[in-house]
């Protein structure tokens, strides 16, 4: 009985795990698995704080430059990155997109990311308790989504989805879920993103938004960790 609880356990902490491989444009699939994103190699299983020194914090471990296809989509659609198998999003936490223009001269599927980043989209708390995981917006979601800036340059972009777990924060054990896919933005442009920010280079390991204590008697304000969202002019 021991052991099979145990096994119970561990397939419930398995099924908790998930990744953001499938696109979704204005709410219609694209694809399927991994058409539209650079692959992983540590499959659905999320990488930990000592990434965030390290250049996988770009788009995950072993997820690089090449055959990976690109989708045309127009400044103003509405993007969404959902998880494979059908799964939901079981930890609490907040999300991110980020954004990284391929230089000129470039395609984004040789793209490395090295660039320039800046966030396009954050989602966090829907309620006042960070400890109560139905509190986190994203909580229990099948995918992130976000609306593509009317006013972003055109071009080929890397676009980088996050979702960092918290449950294990407080013991330096937050859970990064890291995927990216890679899109060819029209529009008419006008804007400039900003703050532009290095990857690796957002987050430090003990920034308060994710060495985290969500489990404390009272914890404490969350703090988003990574550079402010881009407003968008």
């Amino acid at each position: 009985m021991k052991l099979l609880a145990l096994l119970t356990l561990g397939a419930a902490v398995a099924d908790a795990h998930y990744i953001f491989n499938i696109l979704i444009v204005n709410g219609k699939r694209i694809g399927g698995e991994y058409d539209y994103f650079r692959r992983n190699s540590n499959s659905y299983n999320p990488a930990f704080p000592d990434i965030v020194t390290t250049n996988d914090l770009r788009c995950n471990k072993g997820a690089k430059p090449g055959s990976t296809k690109t989708y045309d989509v127009k400044a103003g659609d509405k993007i969404g990155f959902k998880l494979f198998n059908n799964e939901f999003i079981e930890h609490p936490g907040p999300g991110f997109v980020y954004m990284s223009q391929a230089p000129n001269g470039t395609s984004v599927k040789d793209y490395d990311g090295s660039g320039d980043w800046f966030k396009a989209y954050e989602i966090g708390l829907c309620g006042k308790n960070p400890g109560s995981d139905g509190n986190w917006c994203s909580y229990q979601k099948d995918r992130l989504e976000f609306t593509i800036p009317p006013k972003i340059p055109p071009g080929e972009y890397l676009v980088r989805v996050e979702h960092i777990g918290l449950h294990e924060g407080h013991k330096n054990r937050a859970q990064f879920y890291i995927e990216c896919t890679q899109l060819h933005i029209t529009g008419e442009g006008g804007g400039n993103p900003s703050p532009l920010v290095k990857i690796p280079g957002i987050y430090d390991a003990q920034d308060p938004g994710i060495h985290y204590d969500k489990w404390a008697s009272k914890p404490a304000a969350y703090v988003m960790p990574g550079p402010p969202v881009w407003d968008g002019n």
